[in-house]
């Protein structure tokens, strides 16, 4: 079940089922709020954005409620999630998936929204983005990429050629908007050969696990996986993402999983071509389906949107491709 693409004059929801829009500064809202007019689109806010607890979320029923009321709200064609956190799988339970099915719209963030795409893609069927939040499209500076494959994602409904940007970053942009750290983007690399087509699930990989044993979790047979972790780990990380990898490997069904696409680590995470592959080679439930790496999504910036039940091909042989649809 794919949602309708968005066209001139839609309305689109930013809704907060992590945490509070009151952690974002006015300056990155500013931004954000014109990046989404200028495409033509309605910019509207979910009644309990702002509100903020001790953990800078808000109430499971405060959370609940911003996104029914996006769902059964007939004049939203999407919604936005602010921005990431711990939090949202605390929501699961409580959602509404027959409204959800019955109101097929555009749902999109990252990280730990990771658990609520998932989720609603397993329990209704409908394709879900991994994405920019709202607060993401306030970085004034290197946002051009990403909101070049938003706009192909959601106003087009053609195969993308997904081409690696040619820079990144991974600074605190969001504390200074204009002195920015960018680095030369080597791109995907191959460590797997060979070619794949199917359909996508994961996305942040330490929040994809947390399904793992229930019935929010996604049917992984004859899948493709699109698995990145942010730098929480720090020096850790290489041995986090192995123990996490191996998790998603022993599921049920795993040796049908057609390829993995594994998204960009941040800076202060010790890894490199080398690491990678060696990682990926030391599990030989992977030696026969493509892996590729150093994709254009995760927590650096800029990031492409690819969908939860959209789709994937795969060519990895002396360079990687990739195209999505969704």
């Amino acid at each position: 079940m794919i949602p309708n693409k968005l066209n001139v004059g839609d309305e689109v929801r930013v809704i907060a089922p992590s945490r509070s829009m009151a952690i974002i500064g006015e300056d990155c809202k500013e931004i954000a709020t014109k990046r989404l007019t200028d495409m033509g689109l309605k910019v509207t806010f979910g009644k309990h954005v702002m509100e903020a607890d001790d953990v800078i979320s808000s109430s499971i029923e405060s959370r609940i409620e911003d996104l029914h009321d996006a769902f059964r709200d007939k004049n939203v064609k999407a919604i936005l999630t602010v921005i990431g956190g711990f939090n949202s799988n605390q929501l699961l339970s409580h959602i509404d998936y027959d409204l959800i099915k019955n109101n097929p719209k555009i749902l999109c963030g990252f990280s730990d929204i990771t658990a609520l795409l998932n989720s609603i893609h397993a329990k209704t069927g409908l394709t879900t983005y991994y994405g920019p939040h709202y607060s993401s499209l306030g970085m004034k500076k290197g946002c051009e990429y990403t909101l070049e494959y938003f706009k192909k994602m959601f106003f087009e409904n053609n195969e993308i050629e997904v081409v690696s940007s040619t820079e990144w970053s991974n600074d605190s942009w969001f504390m200074d908007q204009e002195n920015r750290t960018f680095v030369p983007n080597e791109g995907m690399f191959v460590i797997n050969k060979g070619e794949a087509s199917g359909e996508v699930v994961g996305g942040n990989l330490c929040t994809f696990n947390l399904l793992q044993g229930t019935e929010y979790m996604p049917d992984i047979t004859n899948k493709i996986l699109f698995l990145e972790d942010d730098g929480l780990a720090d020096k850790m990380f290489y041995v986090e993402f192995d123990r996490n990898l191996q998790s998603v490997i022993h599921l049920k069904n795993f040796n049908t999983v057609k390829g993995i696409v594994i998204g960009r680590e941040e800076k202060n995470c010790p890894m490199d071509k080398e690491k990678w592959t060696k990682l990926i080679k030391s599990k030989h439930e992977l030696d026969n389906i493509p892996v590729i790496a150093g994709a254009d999504f995760g927590h650096t910036t800029p990031i492409f949107t690819f969908g939860i039940g959209g789709t994937a091909h795969i060519i990895a042989n002396e360079k990687a491709t990739l195209y999505i649809k969704g």
